[in-house]
């Protein structure tokens, strides 16, 4: 019998977690997260203040936090201003939780 990734059916918290974990899984992507919880909100310029990367390296993991839900972006022209998204942030902790118990 053939096994494939395709025939297993995961729940939807589990499609979640993993998606969640993922975006967690570079050092500079978790720093930028404990930066903005610390934070209203930020622009993508300040974050380059603080962390020692390019914008466009900054760019791409927001690009990738915001991508998994964790983080929202307000077009504030011609900037985008980035805050934790408290909804999906709050479900992250929960299903990291209920996994670790």
């Amino acid at each position: 019998m053939k096994r494939s990734l395709e025939s297993i059916v995961y729940s939807q918290d589990t499609e979640v977690l993993a998606k969640f974990a993922k975006a967690l899984g570079h050092p500079t992507r978790i720093a930028i997260l404990k930066h903005l919880e610390n934070q209203s909100c930020c622009f993508t310029g300040d974050l380059v203040e603080v962390f020692p990367l390019a914008q466009s390296t900054i760019s791409q993991h927001l690009k990738e936090l915001k991508n998994a839900g964790l983080i929202q972006g307000e077009l504030k022209p011609p900037k985008i201003k980035y805050c934790i998204h408290h909804d999906n942030w709050n479900k992250a902790k929960s299903l990291f939780q209920e996994f670790f118990e």
